[in-house]
């Protein structure tokens, strides 16, 4: 080591030496970054406290000792332990949006980002006539902080099955300063929630089937199996939210759905229902909203 830590002494023969290394042992990527470069500069700029979006001016910059060793170290552990890097840097974004994450949490990543910064249009005509929001399996709460950004005039109710999911949402959640806004609730789905009702309900559930399970990356390995995994088809909390949702909604309320590459599982499985698929910047086909009246449709 002593001879890699004199031999690299700037940023970019920091940043090439980690692309190098995380194409060679086969890094998978996939919670913030989609390629080996981008990762390695996001960690070195991290450790370095430096702008995540100011690389090149810094690039012929010679670190010190202490420096060098603490860029190695946090290269290692993403390599050794295949760690995520937002969990090696405490921190995920969504947008312009910061938070707090580790390994009680999954890390942020969520097509529902860009609906909610275009504020549900077209599908919400008013956003200021939303009062009342749920969150549903909130994680970090970081859908739920977006939701009170993009709905000012609403009470943000963010619900979690895990105790510990709920400490990171309850840090996030003080960080924005939304404690009087967004209301943290341990409950399995809405079983917490008797006598609510919503004008949206957003839902970002575990959808990874079992056989995804089985062939997870080792990143992946790390986040919480409890916010992945949901039975065979991956629809195991799915059938149960659009199941109750109904009466958790007002009038003409909205559930929305993310359910990732699973479209084609949705529709078989719920072939009554006419769902609408929303494309987003992130993706097509992976969120479907529907309305209050159209869940009438399930059969009881």
């Amino acid at each position: 080591m002593n001879e890699l830590i004199d031999e690299l002494l700037t940023v970019r023969d920091w940043l090439r030496y980690a692309v190098s290394r995380f194409n060679e042992v086969g890094l998978f990527f996939g919670h913030g970054c989609s390629n080996a470069y981008d990762e390695a500069a996001w960690l070195i700029l991290h450790t370095l406290h430096l702008p995540h979006d100011r690389l090149e001016p810094f690039l012929e910059a010679r670190l010190t000792r202490a420096e060098r060793l603490a860029v190695h170290h946090i290269l290692q552990q993403r390599i050794a332990r295949r760690l995520p890097a937002a969990y090696l840097t405490n921190e995920a974004w969504l947008g312009e949006f910061r938070f707090y994450v580790d390994e009680r949490v999954i890390v942020p990543r969520s097509y529902f980002a860009n609906l909610l910064e275009d504020e549900f249009a077209p599908w919400l005509e008013e956003p200021a006539s939303v009062t009342d929001a749920l969150d549903l399996c909130t994680g970090s709460a970081c859908l739920a902080i977006l939701m009170a950004h993009t709905f000012a005039n609403a009470q943000i109710d963010a619900v979690d099955i895990s105790p510990d999911a709920l400490a990171v949402a309850r840090r996030n959640v003080a960080d924005y300063d939304l404690a009087g806004q967004v209301n943290l609730i341990e409950s399995d789905l809405f079983e917490a929630l008797d006598g609510r009702r919503y004008d949206l309900i957003v839902a970002n559930p575990p959808y990874v089937t079992a056989a995804a399970m089985a062939a997870l990356p080792p990143e992946y390995r790390h986040e919480p199996a409890l916010a992945l995994a949901a039975g065979e088809d991956g629809l195991d909390i799915v059938r149960r939210i659009l199941g109750a949702a109904q009466k958790h909604l007002k009038p003409h309320g909205l559930l929305a759905v993310e359910i990732g590459h699973n479209r084609d599982l949705v529709e078989q499985a719920f072939p009554e229902i006419p769902l609408t698929w929303i494309d987003t910047a992130g993706g097509e086909g992976k969120i479907f909203i529907v309305q209050r009246e159209q869940l009438e449709q399930l059969p009881r």
